[in-house]
């Protein structure tokens, strides 16, 4: 498995409920962009409109070697996951209010293009600071174990 990209903000502004691969319906310069360049996550997420789930604002940058039929860049993505993970997303976003936000995008063995999407409910400004806070606690006592040793 081969990591094009991570969404580091979904880690620190989101609590992650559940995760799901998704695979992702791309153009021909799109799947060498990112083999090439890779993509950026800045605020993506997912929506779903008629039984599909698409991805918006994923940005990949044009394939340079490309020509006139290069992609847009931004364009929505349709990503390819059943019918009853779809229904399974939607009940959890309507019923609870929770979003679903890409974390990741890679190739697998058989390289096919893959989203790893996650349903996720938002994080509040103190549980990002308290987050902060333990992992501040965390490098300072590893930090006095090594001083101890």
């Amino acid at each position: 498995m081969k990591i094009i990209a991570k969404n580091k903000k979904a880690y620190t502004d989101y609590h992650l409920l559940e995760t799901y691969e998704a695979g992702i319906e791309l153009k021909g310069t799109e799947v060498k962009s990112l083999r090439e360049a890779g993509a950026n996550f800045k605020d993506s997420f997912c929506r779903i409109k008629n039984g599909e789930i698409f991805l918006l604002n994923l940005n990949i940058p044009p394939y340079k070697s490309g020509n006139i039929f290069n992609h847009d860049p931004e364009r929505p993505r349709k990503l390819l996951l059943h019918k009853k993970e779809i229904h399974r997303l939607m009940g959890k976003v309507k019923e609870q209010g929770l979003t679903i936000i890409p974390t990741k995008i890679y190739f697998n063995n058989r390289n096919l293009a893959k989203v790893e999407i996650a349903v996720a409910k938002g994080k509040k400004l103190y549980d990002k600071r308290e987050e902060i806070k333990k992992k501040e606690i965390n490098k300072r006592m590893k930090e006095y174990l090594k001083k101890k040793r």
